[in-house]
């Protein structure tokens, strides 16, 4: 029992940690853009960095929209309550500085709001510094 208590938390620590990775990528995403267009780096405007960039946010703005809760929230929940941690767990330090980083006490409406400007700025963005064309 020990083993598998161990191993569902091993596998929601490593959810935590892709989630983690997965907001970074959208945040420091939109940043590295404008400050790559300032400091001339041609990487910003790789076009399939681009599109994943656009696509990982639309996915953030649907599932709120929608009301549903991420689908890695979810994982990692029910691994944790496999793995006997019940939602009032002790958190590890990774779990709980990552929880702090990630996770606000706001309103669905007010997730809405941030998540539609946000992916507006990423419009913007795209307006204002598009992606290169691809050669074909």
């Amino acid at each position: 029992m020990d083993a598998d208590y161990n191993r569902y938390l091993f596998a929601a620590d490593a959810i935590l940690v892709t989630h983690f990775a997965f907001v970074a990528f959208v945040v420091l995403g939109l940043a590295f853009i404008w400050a790559g267009h300032f400091a001339g780096l041609g990487a910003v405007r790789n076009m399939k960095f681009r599109l994943c960039h656009l696509l990982a946010m639309a996915v953030v703005l649907c599932q709120n929209l929608l009301d549903r809760i991420c689908p890695l929230t979810e994982w990692e929940n029910s691994l944790r309550i496999r793995g006997g941690a019940g939602p009032a767990y002790e958190t590890s330090f990774m779990q709980e500085w990552i929880h702090r980083i990630m996770f606000f006490d706001l309103s669905t409406q007010a997730f809405a709001v941030i998540y539609t400007m946000f992916f507006l700025l990423i419009l913007l963005t795209i307006w204002k510094i598009p992606p290169a064309r691809s050669r074909g």
